[in-house]
């Protein structure tokens, strides 16, 4: 069976080592901590793609199937998770931004779906700001039944470092982004909001 992608390209704003996919009407996905497979999480519903950069852009490509295709050739990373849509809508978005042009992950409506991230050159500026595009994402999406977290790929270093902190811990790129410093106060309080946490 023909299985033709519909396939867009943006470029996304990552906040704090990650980008979001999220359902508007929440909750898309079951927790899930990023030292699981290195690359993709869920909290409070919200999916995070964990980026290499701490900010800047990266390049985000989206492909809707109608049945499970083969993961893509030439990328580091690639994990693999469900989520659920009950409007329709599965957007990628900015932490703090509205969503991107880019099209709904749920091609066939509300539902169960499966994501595939796919993640090239995470490990060209890690923590660091930078004007410049030195990351891709790729992000296959599929009507499916629920599954449990797969990671398929496991080849960059950034990767590997986040697979190897606690659950739940608080990585720490560098002494600003520390809890003790008035950058590290700002980030958990931007985080925590971005959760719609506003304690």
């Amino acid at each position: 069976m023909n299985d033709e992608p519909a396939r867009a390209t943006a470029l996304v704003p990552a906040e704090y080592h990650l980008f979001q996919i999220a359902d508007p009407q929440r909750p898309a996905a079951d927790n899930l901590d990023a030292s699981q497979n290195g690359l993709v999480s869920a909290v409070g519903g919200v999916i995070e793609v964990s980026t290499g950069i701490h900010t800047g852009t990266v390049r985000v490509t989206v492909e809707t199937h109608s049945q499970r295709p083969d993961p893509a050739p030439g990328w580091e990373e690639v994990a693999e998770m469900s989520c659920h849509s009950p409007s329709g809508e599965v957007l990628v978005t900015p932490m703090m931004d509205d969503p991107t042009d880019l099209p709904s992950l749920a091609s066939q409506g509300p539902g169960p779906y499966r994501l595939r991230v796919h993640a090239l050159g995470r490990d060209t500026a890690v923590g660091e700001s930078t004007d410049d595009v030195v990351e891709s994402y790729l992000i296959q999406s599929w009507p499916a039944s629920y599954q449990d977290g797969l990671l398929v790929k496991a080849t960059d270093d950034y990767g590997a470092q986040v697979r190897a902190r606690p659950a739940d811990d608080t990585f720490v790129i560098d002494h600003e982004d520390s809890p003790d410093t008035q950058i590290g106060r700002e980030r958990d309080i931007l985080r925590r909001a971005g959760h719609g946490d506003y304690s």
